[in-house]
């Protein structure tokens, strides 16, 4: 596996690249005095608040380090606008604050790695952690109340009243696709529900060459991104997945009208068990994939809105990439998931010039580099109402916390029922493939199983079922 290493020296920021090991959310309580110590304020620091971009630490020297998962960014012939080219403008501001980047192509394993060994990077895009764990790794930016007032999505890594994690962009929730291939096969409306959709897909089969939904087994992490459709997307309430969805007996039913997680989940059987996808499904590629979907190889592929850009970015087709929301309405209207992406975490163990650098730069990243709108995402900074994506007549929507007492509730239900949702649990969307394209159990049998397990696990936390 293969790193590369930028670091940012001085004000024209030097670059160097050196091989080490090679591309990519969510993860309350109260906190206790010790979580409370972790807050920038309370260590002596400028808070993330407080911070006045271009004033505060301009005598500052110090180097940091930053994790994260966008490989592609460390090309010089990345689409989009790259890390050394974030790296110099922020060299321009703070020329005494050296910043060095690593990426990583299996990042969401790598970095639970990093942070078990203790020795781990200034900055990390945070991992899937259990929000009790996240003061053991991460310093506190400040309350909800006032990070409320600085960011969009503060909730996302909350635990108590402390927020640990500051979204590096917002996205939502989608399908991104080649539009040329859809209008080549004579599909020119947006599919809005599951059968429309699966129509679609037909219809590139029968009319061009390219494959119609590409599924990206191998990857393994893609596959997850199934799990993050079954909440606002296919309900339309935002109070679903923290807060119904643990209550709720056989959440995987077959609710007759197309909504709800067995909708969603059923597209992806249907399509492979109709020959819709790849051929073999064992030999897809993540990084190949987006240059195939560029060139109009595939058709649409489901992920988050964070693939956009890097799908325009991939071949000389930027315009032929479009973003449509995912084939489910609820009684006629559409909704789609609105949250955070990766989030930077700091090292609760860094010096204390280590974290006010680091708190310095997440500031810049999220207010004055222009990133998330780079990248095609939904606004982070309050300050800012930019972004380039159009979902027009679709509701946003932004999942509602657990509730109180609840904090560890999904996490406990994920764990003894090995269903992992929204949590890493790619197996159980590999196995969906599998079986379809086996054709040795059908959909039903697999979501009865899921509903059985799902059952074992609410009786053994003692839940309520109350849906």
């Amino acid at each position: 596996m293969k790193f590369k290493k930028f670091m940012a020296l001085g004000l024209v920021a030097a670059m160097t690249a050196t091989l080490f090991a090679g591309c990519g959310s969510k993860g309350n309580d109260s906190a206790d005095a010790t979580q409370k110590s972790d807050s920038a304020s309370a260590d002596g620091l400028v808070s993330y608040s407080d911070i006045v971009l271009g004033e505060t630490g301009k005598d500052l020297s110090a180097t940091i380090t930053m994790f994260n998962h966008r490989t592609d960014m460390d090309t010089d012939d990345y689409g989009g606008k790259n890390w050394k080219s974030y790296l110099e403008d922020f060299n321009k501001e703070y020329p005494n604050i050296k910043v060095e980047i690593t990426t990583d192509t299996n990042y969401a394993d790598d970095a639970l790695t990093h942070l078990q060994s203790g020795q781990y990077e200034t900055i990390t895009m945070i991992p899937a952690v259990d929000k009790a764990d996240l003061s053991t790794y991460y310093m506190s930016y400040g309350t909800l109340d006032e990070m409320s007032q600085q960011i969009n999505y503060a909730n996302t890594w909350l635990y108590g009243d402390d927020v640990y994690g500051v979204p590096s962009t917002a996205t939502t929730q989608g399908i991104v696709y080649n539009k040329k291939v859809f209008e080549d096969a004579g599909v020119t409306d947006i599919p809005k529900t599951p059968d429309e959709f699966i129509d679609a897909l037909k219809k590139i089969k029968d009319k061009t060459d390219a494959i119609p939904l590409y599924t990206n087994y191998a990857a393994g992490w893609t596959m997850g991104a199934w799990d993050a459709y079954i909440g606002n997307n296919a309900t339309g309430d935002n109070t679903y997945f923290n807060q119904k969805f643990l209550h709720t007996k056989d959440p995987f039913k077959d609710y007759g009208d197309g909504t709800h997680p067995y909708a969603v989940y059923k597209i992806l059987y249907d399509a492979v068990a109709g020959g819709l996808t790849e051929d073999d499904y064992s030999t897809t590629d993540w990084e190949g994939s987006k240059s195939m979907l560029n060139n109009g190889q595939i058709g649409c592929m489901v992920l988050g809105s964070w693939a956009y850009p890097q799908m325009e970015a991939a071949g000389e087709n930027a315009d032929d990439i479009g973003y449509m929301p995912f084939p489910i309405s609820v009684n006629g209207e559409q909704y789609a998931s609105a949250g955070a992406d990766y989030s930077y975490g700091i090292n609760v163990n860094a010096s204390d010039d280590e974290k006010q650098a680091a708190l310095i730069f997440v500031k810049w990243m999220t207010e004055k580099s222009g990133f998330s709108y780079n990248e095609d995402g939904l606004p982070v900074a309050k300050s800012s109402s930019d972004t380039k994506l159009d979902f027009s007549g679709v509701t946003f929507l932004e999942d509602e916390p657990a509730v109180k007492g609840e904090e560890d509730l999904l996490n406990a239900l994920n764990a003894d029922s090995e269903l992992n949702v929204n949590n890493g649990g790619n197996d159980k969307i590999q196995a969906i493939i599998e079986h379809a394209a086996n054709g040795d159990e059908s959909f039903d049998d697999i979501m009865n199983e899921w509903n059985q397990k799902w059952t074992d696990a609410q009786e053994s936390e003692g839940v309520e079922i109350t849906e």
